[in-house]
């Protein structure tokens, strides 16, 4: 599939702002086309012809998109790409696109879903990135989705060929305190370096609780404890 990138632009009045939510017919004047992504060989494999799916929910849902700017826009149908960790949209026409500039979004919010745009660690550089909430609050719990793309295998002697496939993996868990980069929790250690203000709590409470850093509900439990100390 050929994936348009447009680029998300603001162009509210404080007048427009105080009529409240927009429609999608409203916003998508704020919407201008922009240069075919490129460039990365992420963004140029086909979906044709691959087993499983790259997209966290495979229809559009109707949701939200906040700004940075305090601007809501509502009813737009959306998608998230999790291989290529974009959030796409689908015009009133029919046509797929990316937005280009996701760092002004605040939020997204679809179906069951919030997702934010953050910067986040990775390889000791900082990097930004779309990740689903689970807990906000002064200690902010983050569960970013996972594809694995697998190259497709020629026939052998004895073996079918196997066509190119996208696999589902487990959620990684980040942790974001404050307005700092999300850290990706990968171990207990991790989970009490995090909370140096309050680490002999942390670890009494993951003691206590048997929290493990690959649970969701016990990680959620964790942050919401730590926010109460706060």
């Amino acid at each position: 599939m050929k994936t348009i990138a447009l680029l998300f632009f603001l162009a509210c009045s404080l007048s427009t702002f105080a009529q409240g939510d927009y429609q999608l017919n409203q916003a998508i004047d704020f919407f201008r086309t922009n240069k075919m992504v490129n460039g990365e060989i992420k963004n140029m494999i086909s979906e044709k012809d691959i087993e499983g799916s790259p997209y966290l929910n495979p229809e559009f849902i109707k949701g939200d998109v906040y700004t940075s700017s305090k601007v809501k826009f509502v009813e737009i149908p959306l998608r998230y790409n999790i291989y290529n960790d974009e959030m796409q949209f689908q015009s009133p026409d029919g046509k797929v696109a990316a937005i280009a500039a996701p760092e002004i979004i605040e939020k997204v919010t679809f179906g069951d879903y919030t997702m934010e745009y953050i910067p986040f660690i990775s390889a000791k550089k900082i990097r930004r990135g779309f990740f689903k909430l689970v807990v906000k609050g002064n200690a902010t719990l983050y569960a970013r989705p996972n594809i694995e793309y697998r190259q497709p295998v020629p026939p052998g002697a004895y073996k079918e060929p196997e066509p190119a496939r996208f696999l589902e993996k487990t959620d990684s868990y980040y942790i974001r305190i404050g307005m700092d980069a999300a850290q990706k929790i990968e171990s207990k250690s991790d989970l009490e370096n995090v909370f140096p203000d309050h680490a002999k709590e942390v670890a009494n409470f993951i003691k206590k609780n048997k929290v493990n850093q690959r649970k969701e509900d016990k990680l959620k439990a964790l942050v919401e404890y730590y926010n109460s100390l706060q």
